[in-house]
């Protein structure tokens, strides 16, 4: 079976978010889908030299509720390599610079609606810099460390139930256990162990 574009028009559209209705034939047969077209978004997993992860716990209005997982945000800046957003989200979020940023990975966060698109990138040698909030959110977010498990361990870590969180730590483990002399290179500076003790 052959699947052929044959139409697109937008719904709606509010913010970065854009609802459009799409059509298509297959074997003859038209049909529409309807899906929400995203700008795509990063995923930052800041591994500290003691082996644990740095997290945010944020309220999220669409759960009513707190998550645990890693920084991340949109890719809103037109033409903006993903490195150079997880530098910025990894800052505003957390109030880290890393002296290593390496892209580990990509995904489709949930492809049966959206076209979001997600890059996963390792972040090590964190230093501490000026955090930056930039929505309520972002301003009463929590920063802590977990530990992140063996990289050998494939059962993603028990307190977080955040998709994006649960590859980027699974796809971070993974490099970790390949890669294992470069990522014990970068340190992390002596502010940091101070603020994970």
């Amino acid at each position: 079976m052959s699947f052929t574009k044959i139409g697109e028009h937008t719904l709606a559209t509010n913010g970065f978010l854009t609802m459009v209705e799409r059509s298509f034939r297959a074997d003859g047969v038209a049909y529409q889908r309807t899906i929400v077209k995203h700008p795509g978004a990063v995923v930052v997993v800041p591994v500290l030299d003691d082996n644990r992860v740095v997290v945010v716990r944020q309220f999220r209005p669409s759960i009513e509720d707190y998550l645990l997982e890693l920084p991340a945000g949109k890719r809103d800046v037109p033409g903006e390599a993903p490195i150079v957003t997880a530098e910025r989200e990894l800052q505003e979020e957390c109030g880290l610079r890393a002296s290593h940023l390496v892209a580990i990975g990509s995904f489709f966060n949930s492809p049966g609606f959206t076209d979001e698109h997600t890059h996963a990138i390792l972040a090590l040698g964190l230093e501490l810099v000026p955090n930056a909030p930039q929505s309520a959110e972002e301003a009463e977010i929590q920063v802590q460390a977990i530990p992140i498990g063996e990289p050998s361990a494939c059962i993603p870590l028990l307190p977080l139930n955040d998709a994006k969180s649960i590859v980027g730590i699974t796809l971070a483990k993974h490099y970790i256990k390949e890669h294992p002399i470069e990522v014990t290179r970068y340190r992390d500076a002596p502010e940091v162990r101070e603020r994970f003790p």
